[in-house]
């Protein structure tokens, strides 16, 4: 009998310590979610016109009273100016110098670009969350219509969580087109998928619920993703791209991780071509390819 009472408590308190690592596990995760979310890299990249031919600083002021730095770019003068920009919301990683290739292609391609660094990235001040990232790219797109750039002269362009920031920033403000690089379903599930052990739903303040947007909306949509990606799983950019009613284009790229440099290349800014040729003054046809 006695052997069964030390079973007994022995059980319990096994049972005690796992439950306590359980709720640390759990505390931790709501308590540090926005590190896990969010990686800026906060250092300033300097001017714009020290890394990109005709770069321009531009200052976004958001309706919360926080001023952003980010980079314009117009499109290069020896290509034809297709009176068109691309607004880039980045993913949740590095600062807007990481993207200067990607609108370098996007200018000798015809495109004004506007580079946004949301709120705690590239040297400005304040903290990212859903909603502070939904003012920033609101600042954004405001600076391009001052520009002479109103959203049914724009392509919202939204790299991983970015997606999430320019799905929702259409359904109030919709442009010409939505392009969504490597998007996910939403920030539960993917963060369902990385930690599974966790009850994300529950813990999550942030949702970035990217397919509910984009089913919802009559914008012209191309999803590009690769099918290695270990970040984003691919069926979930699958998923955002069967949901979208208008599809341009769903572009897989074969062999092709979350940021490995084709991500950032030429195949990327020429599915922003095809995007704009058949939204802006072109036709409204489906393509499958990769």
């Amino acid at each position: 009998m006695a052997a069964v009472r030390r079973a007994v408590r022995a059980a319990a308190l096994t049972a005690g310590v796992l439950a306590g690592v359980a709720g640390l596990a759990v505390g931790a995760a709501w308590l540090g979610q926005d590190a896990l979310v969010h990686h800026p890299d906060r250092s300033s990249p300097g001017p714009a016109a020290s890394v990109l031919d005709g770069g321009v600083d531009v200052t976004l002021v958001t309706s919360d009273g926080l001023d952003l730095a980010a980079w314009f770019v117009p499109p290069a003068p020896e290509v034809r100016d297709r009176e068109v920009a691309v607004l880039v919301a980045p993913g949740n990683g590095g600062n807007r110098l990481g993207r200067a290739g990607l609108a370098e292609l996007l200018a000798g391609r015809g495109f004004a670009v506007l580079l946004l660094d949301y709120r705690g990235y590239g040297g400005n001040l304040g903290r990212p969350t859903e909603a502070g990232l939904a003012l920033d790219a609101e600042a954004a797109r405001r600076a391009l219509a001052e520009r002479g750039y109103p959203p049914e002269r724009t392509i919202y362009f939204g790299e991983s969580l970015g997606a999430g920031v320019v799905a929702a920033l259409q359904a109030e403000f919709p442009p010409a087109g939505l392009l969504l690089r490597s998007p996910f379903t939403s920030l539960a599930e993917i963060g369902s998928h990385h930690y599974p052990f966790l009850p994300v739903e529950a813990l999550l303040r942030d949702r970035y619920t990217v397919l509910d947007h984009v089913a919802a909306t009559q914008v012209p949509v191309t999803v590009v993703h690769g099918d290695r990606d270990d970040v984003v799983p691919p069926a979930q950019s699958e998923a955002v791209a069967r949901a979208a009613p208008r599809l341009v284009e769903h572009l897989v790229l074969p062999g092709a991780g979350h940021n490995d440099a084709v991500m950032f290349g030429p195949e990327v800014a020429d599915a922003v071509v095809r995007l704009a040729d058949h939204t802006v003054g072109g036709p409204d046809q489906a393509v499958e390819s990769g």
